[in-house]
């Protein structure tokens, strides 16, 4: 993790979290044991193996987390916390008169960090045709979406159902369509949501279309069949993150695996527990968080309304959290 200035660090006691004492710590824990094997840093190990022995009640979790974390505020609140969430899409394996719009796999030439071709070109034709359609949704919308959301469920025609996963992108930079549509004057701020969006686009579809366009970036997918229906999508670290204890997070200030404490505000405010298991392409600065609220329509709606202001804070392990003090 990139250390930041002593100014944009301070560490809290506990005491100092609103609702901490309030939480669940036990589904936070079985969070964290998801991932912290994963954690690529000395001080974590010995961390990861006593947690596995934690006794399953509040108290023992809640005393785990005490006793070997120090929460550490980096940067200058507020935050700005949004949602995602693992859509649930009508598909088909093949081309057919409802179901026009690919979904494609990584092209064996794409090379990580090297631009490719954009969205746009893509879209009109680029890649077309070289057996790279992973399956055909039936919404251009979906298909944009479902990007932006890095997974998803695609229930086929034939029944089955192909979970799919993030397989890389077209190396181009991400650019907000929401932040478009209010330089074009067709929404203000406060109205742009992701269910505004997707209406919109609908109903315009030809300046919908070209509003897509203006954001370059492209995601690839693969599919995924040793996930259970139960399990959450993939995340970063390559496991199956959780509903509302998973949180993508700018790796640059905070560890994958570790745990955040969200105190969010606004309209459905919560404090909770959550363990960053995730990344994205718009999740970019120290307080900044996308919170994964799980599978399906309902939780579609309720993570596409979050724009929220609160406050992130790391838990970090102890020495590493004072030293992140003296580095500044």
């Amino acid at each position: 993790m990139t250390a930041a200035p002593a100014a944009m660090a301070e560490i809290l006691d506990f005491e100092a979290l609103d609702g901490w004492r309030d939480d669940n710590h036990v589904e936070a824990l079985v969070a964290f044991l998801r991932t912290c094997d994963l954690i690529d840093a000395p001080d974590w190990a010995p961390i990861c193996a006593m947690a596995a022995d934690v006794p399953q009640d509040d108290a023992s979790a809640r005393s785990f987390f005490e006793l070997f974390f120090k929460p550490v505020v980096v940067g200058t609140p507020p935050a700005l916390f949004t949602g995602y969430f693992e859509p649930e899409l009508e598909g088909s394996p093949t081309r057919t008169g409802r179901f026009q719009y690919p979904i494609y796999r990584r092209p064996p030439e794409l090379k990580d960090g090297t631009a490719f071709h954009t969205r746009e070109a893509i879209e009109n034709g680029a890649i077309a045709g070289r057996g790279l359609e992973l399956a055909w949704l039936d919404d251009a919308v979906d298909v944009y979406f479902l990007q932006v959301q890095g997974s998803g469920r695609i229930r086929m025609t034939d029944g089955t159902v192909m979970r799919v996963g993030y397989a890389g992108s077209n190396g181009h930079s991400y650019r907000s369509i929401g932040h478009e549509m209010v330089r074009r004057g067709t929404h203000s701020m406060d109205e742009v949501s992701a269910p505004e969006i997707a209406q919109w686009v609908r109903n315009n579809p030809e300046a919908g279309r070209d509003v897509l366009h203006t954001n370059p970036s492209y995601v690839f997918f693969r599919p995924i069949s040793t996930l259970d229906a139960a399990d959450g999508p993939i995340g970063a670290m390559g496991r199956s993150i959780t509903t509302l204890r998973s949180v993508a997070i700018d790796p640059k200030f905070t560890p994958l695996g570790a745990p955040v404490w969200i105190e969010k505000d606004g309209k459905r405010p919560f404090r909770r527990l959550m363990v960053a298991q995730d990344t994205g392409g718009a999740i970019k600065g120290m307080q900044r968080a996308d919170i994964f609220y799980g599978t399906g329509a309902d939780a579609g709606d309720a993570a596409g309304r979050i724009k929220d202001g609160g406050r992130l804070v790391l838990l970090l392990p102890i020495d590493r959290a004072f030293a992140m003090l003296d580095d500044g």
